[in-house]
């Protein structure tokens, strides 16, 4: 199993457009390459984590380091996986005999459902322009992977995007309606009292004329 400090393995594989690509190539042409391992082509795991180098691949040409994932997939596959995903920057080599896999210590067992096999053990290398090993990571968990290769090779880790601010409680209810409308004005006064009685009637006639 090579470390740190080792000479990587040189490989000649063929990449998604038919090419043969070539480690020693790589390393003349720029300061260096990360080589990552990954089991199949488009499933969920591999899948986010070449996106993930895809998407620092930038940051990674700027620091003249070469991304390159390789896998037991054709090369058709590769390319479909490239084309599917928005892979364009990234090398993809098949290597159906997994014999680069196994130079690398990136093949082994595996266990699933309690049934054990062998395959690809998820694995990165950065190698330098000197073709040593600059770092290793074996037993790769896919989150927060692709940073930390970057920073390894000198480059910044893409800062995490803040989660939005919650949106703001909803506005109050709105007031309570108008109290309702003030009582109807008292009843009309009663009617004036009726007109008073009417005079009595004229005093009697004065008593008879005087006797």
């Amino acid at each position: 199993m090579i470390d740190v400090g080792s000479p990587a393995p040189d490989f000649a594989l063929t990449d998604q457009h038919g090419n043969t690509a070539r480690l020693a190539d790589l390393l003349a042409r720029g300061a260096g390459a990360v080589v990552f391992f990954y089991p199949k082509a488009m499933t969920p795991g591999c899948t986010q984590e070449s996106c993930d180098f895809e998407a620092r691949a930038a940051a990674f040409a700027g620091e003249g380091v070469a991304v390159v994932g390789i896998s037991p997939d054709s090369p058709e596959r590769q390319a479909k996986f490239a084309d599917k995903e928005g892979l364009g920057s990234l090398l993809l080599l098949s290597d159906p005999d997994h014999r680069t896999a196994e130079a690398y210590g990136a093949w082994g067992k595996k266990s699933l459902y309690g049934r054990e096999f062998e395959g690809v053990l998820r694995s990165t290398f950065l190698i330098g322009k000197d073709g040593k090993v600059q770092g290793a990571w074996r037993s790769v968990k896919v989150n927060g992977h692709a940073d930390a290769v970057l920073a390894a090779a000198g480059g910044a880790a893409a800062p995490a995007k803040k989660k939005a601010p919650a949106a703001k409680k909803k506005a109050p209810a709105a007031k309570k309606k108008a109290p309702a409308a003030k009582k109807k004005a008292p009843a009309a006064k009663k009617k004036a009292p009726a007109a008073k009685k009417k005079a009595p009637a004229a005093k009697k006639a004065k008593a008879g004329a005087q006797r």
